[in-house]
């Protein structure tokens, strides 16, 4: 089974190796087929795909190993970027690698590293905390649980929640912390933006996007 890493953006992003395997398996996993289906088109891609979306994952996997191990070549992509990195996925590899299934991982995008190499952050350690938590009570309980932390920590939030969760954050570790925020990248509006977290906070109020 191959992991096959997409674009997060930009089209132009997807590795020749990736859209050969693509177009080479028999089938192709995707977390959500609605959205991988227009990128695969856009490179000629007719393959079949199945879908795998993170909230039944482990359910729908046992057919896939029985496809593979029937001899059928299997790709598995994400919306965006590489797989399993807060994407489905797990289950599946994991499955995979106890059924004796050969797993051949293809590099490409990833936006936790795509961010991280252009932030000006110290880079030589760091942690991919994954999605804060939806609540203001979790996100300050993750946030004192870094505070003292000797390495940069990369969070995904969702745009909607950006603002109470740099208030929260603002909370504990106060308006002098070094923070960068990165958005649409490799996009045309691609953003990274670093400043002091309370400076931060002031010009995403300002910013009408």
């Amino acid at each position: 089974m191959h992991i096959v890493s997409t674009p997060i953006g930009n089209l132009a992003d997807l590795t020749p190796r990736a859209a050969a395997v693509l177009r080479e398996v028999g089938l192709i996993v995707a977390e959500d087929t609605r959205v991988s289906r227009p990128m695969l088109a856009s490179i000629g891609v007719q393959t079949e795909v199945t879908a795998l979306p993170g909230f039944d994952e482990a359910d729908r996997v046992a057919p896939i190993i029985a496809r593979l191990q029937s001899g059928t070549a299997v790709a598995l992509i994400s919306d965006a970027g590489t797989p399993l990195i807060s994407d489905p996925g797990y289950h599946l590899v994991n499955q995979c690698r106890q059924a004796g299934v050969r797993v051949v991982p293809l590099p490409g995008a990833c936006a936790v590293i795509t961010a991280l190499s252009a932030s000006g952050l110290p880079s030589d350690r760091f942690s991919f905390e994954g999605f804060l938590p939806p609540k203001s009570k979790g996100r300050k309980d993750k946030f004192l649980e870094i505070a003292k932390a000797e390495r940069t920590c990369i969070f995904y939030e969702s745009p909607h929640r950006i603002s109470e969760s740099l208030q929260d954050m603002l909370a504990i570790l106060g308006p002098d912390r070094n923070v960068v925020l990165a958005r649409e990248l490799t996009k045309t509006f691609e953003t990274i933006q670093g400043l002091p977290l309370g400076e931060l906070i002031n010009w995403i109020n300002e910013d009408e996007n």
